[in-house]
Formats: structure tokens, sequence, C-alpha cells
């Protein structure tokens, strides 16, 4: 009986994080305990086969893959939801008024600084770079390290160190970081750069632009990687 209080209760978590509710289940009034508890199982695998159902394809997923309700299935989850992702004002326009924590607040930031006078793919772009800093290995793993990261005697985001104040003025190019931030920290697609880890203007021609490839360029940024 230890079996079946497991899956009991293995079933009800599952049926709060879908918000599907469990087929009733019956049993036998048979005085064969053996004959109970395969009815009970039969009962109970069939709620689950249908809370399962129940649930949304990137949640599917997750469970296969046995990462439900880490923030990599919620990440999932929230990309799954962006499936018509257009570089258009329109569609930034038509998304819920943008919130977050720390990490959306310095990614906003940080396209707001270094990316407000380009055009929305050019801004995506930009934080492309800094989410695939934060993912890899060489680099700090939340975005407020990664933009507020020095090194060589600098920073490697300029605004952080070129000793203005990083005041936010303009409501509107506010706005359109905030909400570029807010989609790409949900999971949106990252398909402009190719996994650029490094850009620059085309005013300038750092030593590192020899060595490292050039996968994309946009506006007035050239992009790299390693």
């Amino acid at each position: 009986m230890r079996l079946h209080q497991i899956w009991t209760s293995a079933l009800i978590a599952l049926t709060v994080q879908s918000g599907a509710a469990f087929a009733e289940v019956t049993v036998s009034q048979s005085n064969e305990p053996q004959v109970v508890l395969g009815q009970q199982f039969r009962s109970l695998l069939g709620a689950e086969h249908k809370t399962i159902e129940a649930l949304p394809e990137a949640e599917r997923t997750a469970l296969a893959t046995g990462i439900l309700g880490t923030k990599k299935a919620r990440k999932a989850a929230a990309a799954a939801q962006v499936t018509d992702l257009s570089y258009s004002h329109d569609f930034l326009a038509s998304l819920p008024a943008p919130t977050g924590d720390a990490q959306w607040q310095c990614l906003t930031k940080a396209l707001y600084f270094e990316s407000r006078g380009e055009s929305l793919k050019g801004q995506f772009a930009v934080a492309e770079v800094i989410l695939n800093r934060v993912d890899s290995a060489h680099y700090p793993n939340t975005v407020c390290s990664v933009v507020e990261q020095g090194g060589r005697g600098g920073c490697q985001f300029s605004y952080h160190c070129d000793g203005a104040r990083d005041v936010m003025r303009d409501g509107e190019a506010v706005n359109t970081a905030g909400r570029i931030a807010r989609l790409m920290l949900d999971g949106a697609p990252r398909d402009l750069t190719f996994g650029a880890t490094h850009f620059h203007t085309r005013a300038v021609n750092p030593r590192w632009s020899h060595i490292y490839e050039r996968t994309a360029a946009i506006g007035a940024h050239v992009f790299y990687k390693p």
C-alpha cells in the first residue's frame, strides 16, 4: 500500500500543477487484495493519462525530460508562448506592460544605453549577446553581473563606466527596451546573431575583431563569437 500512497501523492501534485481534474477513481468491492490493488492502479494510471493529456505541450515535454518545475522548464514553457515573434513596434505594443526583477531591470538599462538608437532588430541583437554571455561558462551567470563586468581597465559594456549618469530619460525608448528585455528573458528565440558574445560599432576596430568569427552586421553594430 505504500506504493499506492506514493502514486496517489504524485498524481495529486501533478493535478495541482496542471489545473486538470482527476477522473473519479472507482475500485472493486472484491475481497482479494491483489485484485483491489490492481484496479486501483488502473484507475490511477487512467487519471494520470488524462491529466498529462491536459497539460500544454511544453509542460508535457518538460515532464518527459524530468525538468518540470525547474527554471529551465519554466523558460521552455514561456518560450513556447512566443510563437509569433515579430520585430515590429506593433507587435511589442500588443504585449502586456512589462515588469520584472533586478535582472529585467539590468537588461532594460543595458538595451537603453547600448542600443536605443538602433532598429528593433538591432536592440534584440544586443539582448542576444548579453544573454549568450549569461549562458556561457566564460562569463558571469546573471544579466546584472554580465553588464556590470569590468576587464582590462574598462567595462565590457561602455555605458557602465563612461562617467555619465545612467538616467533613462526617454520614456518611449525605456518602454521599448523593457518589452524587448521581457521577451528575451522569457525565452524568445535568439536567431539574429548566431551565438554572438561580442559586438562593436562600425566606428571602431578592436583587436579581437580580427580573431573572432563575425556572425552578423545589424545597423551600426557588428557581432562576433570566439
